[in-house]
C-alpha cells in the first residue's frame, strides 16, 4: 500500500528517464521531506551507481528510503501499533496519552493527527496512520519542545511595569564595536524584530539644529534623528500596544509638565527655545548624555512613566525616590551590590525600574550573563544585540515566552513584598527533577572540515540561580553528522524552575583546533513540553538551521503550586 502510494506520487518525474540532484531536491520537497540540500547531495553522490550525476526512479526511492528511515521513529511506532503496519486511532490516542501527555481528548486529538498529517488517503479514511504519516507528525511543530501555549501572550499584562522583565538593548544604533564603528538603522529594526522592547537613542545636537544620533564622545558614524524615528514607526508596533514610553532626564516635575501642556498657546507645535519639533504619537525610550541638564522642553514632557534618576544608594531611593523615577546601573556596580546587599537590591527592583548596562570596558561591544541580574528582578537587562554569543542566547531563549511580546511577568517571589528570596541562599521550595532523554540528532549542521561524516556531541546546559547552573553533555558519535544516536540520559534538580532556562549546544569535535560550534537551542524551563519533542537548532547569528534538530523524551516532576523560596 505505501509503496503504491510512493510510486503514484513519483512516476511522472521519471517519465523522461533519470532526475539529477536539483529534480531530486525539489522532488523530495514535493513528498513533504525536509531535508537539507548539503545531505542531500551527499546522499545523492553515494546512491548515484553510475556516478553520472543522474538517478533512476530505484536509485531515488533507495535516497527516499535513507531520509525517511529513522529507527527510533519506527521503534515508537511499532510499540503502538498492533501489526506493525498501521495505527488505529485508538493507538495514535493511547501513544498521545502515555507518552505526550495529552491527558484530555485525545481520541478527537488523534483523529485530527491523522487527517493533517496521513499523507495515504485510503489510510486516511479508515481514520488509521501509516508510518508515513506517523513519521509527519512527530517532525511536525506539534512535536516541538517549546509550548504552543508559550507561543501567544498569556500572562496578565495588567501589573504595574516593574513588575516585568523587558527586553532591554544597549546602544542600539551600533552594529560592531563602541569607539570607531558605525551607526546603523539596522541595528534598530533587528532588535525590534527580535522583540526588543527597550531601545537606546544617543540624541546629540546636529548641524542646523537637526538632532543626530551616535555614542558621544567616541569616533562611531551618526545617524539623523528623524530617520531613527521612522525606521521605530515602521517596525515598533509589530507586537506591542502602540504605547511607546521616553525614559529621559526631566525639567521641573510631572505636575509642571501637566500645567505646561494645559497652558501651551505656542500653537505651532515647535519649541521656541530650541527649535526642535514636537512628535505627537512618536515616544521613545531615550537616553541623552550631557554635563549639564540641557533638554529640549519639548522632549522633556514626554518623560512621565520613566523619568531617568541617577542611582545613589537603595537608602536614598527607599526615602526619596518617586515612582515614576528609575535607574541605570553599571554591570560592575550591580554585580558588586548583588553580592553586598542581595536583599535590598530585590526590594529596590520591586518598587522601581531597574536598568543594568554592559560597562565601558567592553569597547568590543562583548555581553555581560544576563541571568544574574534577572536573578534579583532587574527589569532592563541591556545587551548589545548586534553581538552573538551566549549572552544572546539566554536573551533570546528567555524572550520567547509569553508570545514573544518582550515582556515577561516576573515570579511571584521577586514581585511581593512579603519574600525574602535569595538566589544565592535558596532555604524552602520544592525542587523539581528534570529528565533529558537525547536519543538522536537530525541532519546536523556540519564542520567546516567535514562532509556528512562529521563528529558530533551535544551539551545540555541549565541556567538560573547559582545552585541550579548545571552542564552535562553526550559521548562523541563518530561520521555520522546525519542521524547520531546517543541514546543517553541526563537528569537535573532544579531549585527555582521560574527562572531557569534550558540550553542546548551541538558541537563538533574538532582535534586541534578544539570543538566548533554548530547549533543551539534555548528555552525556558516552563515552557517545554513533555513526550517526545524536536529541538531545532539555531546558528550562533540567532537564525533558523532547520531542518536540523534533536530528538528527545522529556519529563519532569513539578513542584506543587503555591510553594514559596522564602524565609522568615
Amino acid at each position: 500500500m505505501e509503496m503504491r502510494w510512493f510510486l503514484s506520487k513519483i512516476q511522472d518525474d521519471f517519465r523522461g528517464g533519470k532526475i539529477n540532484l536539483e529534480k531530486t531536491q525539489r522532488l523530495l520537497e514535493k513528498l513533504d521531506i525536509r531535508c537539507s540540500y548539503i545531505h542531500v547531495k551527499q546522499i545523492f553522490k553515494d546512491n548515484d551507481r553510475l556516478k553520472q550525476g543522474r538517478i533512476t526512479i530505484e536509485e531515488f526511492r533507495a535516497i527516499y528510503r535513507i531520509i525517511t528511515h529513522r529507527e527510533e521513529i519506527i521503534e515508537i511506532f511499532n510499540t503502538y501499533s498492533e501489526n506493525r503496519k498501521i495505527l488505529l486511532a485508538s493507538n495514535l490516542a493511547q501513544f498521545l496519552t502515555q507518552e505526550q501527555y495529552a491527558a484530555e481528548m485525545s481520541k478527537a486529538i488523534a483523529f485530527e493527527i491523522i487527517q493533517k498529517y496521513e499523507p495515504i488517503e485510503e489510510v486516511r479514511k479508515a481514520h488509521q496512520m501509516s508510518l508515513e504519516g506517523f513519521t509527519r507528525y512527530m517532525d511536525s511543530r506539534e512535536c516541538l519542545l517549546f509550548k504552543n501555549e508559550c507561543r501567544k501572550v498569556y500572562q496578565d499584562m495588567t501589573h504595574p511595569l516593574n513588575d516585568y522583565f523587558i527586553s532591554s538593548s544597549h546602544n542600539t544604533y551600533l552594529v560592531s564595536d563602541q569607539l570607531l564603528g558605525p551607526s546603523d538603522l539596522w541595528g534598530y529594526v533587528s532588535a525590534l524584530v527580535k522583540g526588543c522592547r527597550c531601545l537606546e537613542i544617543d540624541c546629540w545636537d546636529g548641524a542646523q539644529n537637526e538632532p543626530v544620533v551616535y555614542h558621544g564622545y567616541t569616533l562611531t558614524s551618526k545617524l539623523l534623528f528623524k530617520t531613527v524615528i521612522q525606521a521605530i514607526h515602521k517596525y515598533a508596533f509589530m507586537a506591542l500596544k502602540f504605547k511607546i514610553l521616553v525614559k529621559n532626564k526631566k525639567i521641573g516635575t510631572l505636575k509642571e509638565t501637566h500645567e505646561r501642556k494645559g497652558s501651551d498657546k505656542r500653537g505651532d507645535n515647535q519649541d521656541k527655545e530650541t527649535g526642535v519639533k514636537k512628535l505627537p504619537g512618536v515616544m521613545l525610550f531615550k537616553k541623552k548624555k550631557t554635563r549639564k541638564l540641557k533638554i529640549a522642553l519639548a522632549l522633556s514632557d514626554l518623560v512621565i512613566y520613566t523619568k531617568a534618576e541617577k542611582f545613589k544608594s537603595f537608602q536614598h531611593s527607599r526615602l526619596y525616590q518617586q515612582f515614576n523615577e528609575n535607574n541605570s546601573i553599571g554591570e560592575t556596580q550591580a554585580r558588586k551590590l548583588s553580592k553586598l546587599r542581595v536583599h535590598e537590591f530585590i526590594f529596590h527592583t520591586r518598587k522601581f525600574i531597574t536598568r543594568i548596562y554592559p560597562k565601558a570596558t567592553r569597547a568590543d561591544s562583548s555581553n555581560f550573563n544576563p541571568q544574574e541580574f534577572w536573578n534579583i528582578g532587574c527589569q532592563m537587562v541591556a545587551l548589545n544585540f548586534q553581538t552573538p554569543g551566549l549572552p544572546m542566547d539566554l536573551q533570546n531563549g528567555k524572550f520567547l515566552d509569553n508570545g514573544g511580546s518582550g515582556y515577561i511577568l516576573k515570579p511571584h517571589f521577586l514581585r511581593e513584598s512579603k519574600s525574602y528570596f535569595n538566589p544565592s541562599n535558596i532555604k524552602e521550595g520544592m525542587p523539581i527533577t528534570l529528565t533529558i532523554r537525547l536519543i538522536s540528532g537530525i541532519q546536523l549542521p556540519l564542520t567546516h572540515s567535514s562532509s556528512n561524516k562529521g563528529d558530533s556531541l551535544v551539551i545540555i546546559e541549565v541556567f538560573g540561580v547559582p545552585n541550579d547552573q548545571m552542564k552535562q553533555q553526550t559521548r562523541v558519535i563518530k561520521k555520522n553528522a546525519f542521524s547520531p544516536r546517543w541514546n543517553e540520559t541526563f537528569t537535573f534538580i532544579i531549585h527555582v524552575p521560574e527562572l531557569a532556562l534550558i540550553r542546548f549546544v551541538v558541537e563538533g569535535q574538532g582535534l586541534i583546533a578544539g570543538n566548533e560550534f554548530l547549533g543551539q537551542y534555548t528555552l525556558p524551563l516552563l515552557c517545554m513540553n513533555k513526550g517526545y519533542r524536536r529541538i531545532p537548532l539555531f546558528s550562533r547569528m540567532g537564525e533558523s538551521l532547520e531542518p536540523a534538530s534533536l530528538f528527545v523524551y522529556v519529563c519532569f516532576t513539578e513542584h506543587q503550586p503555591g510553594h514559596s523560596h522564602s524565609v522568615p
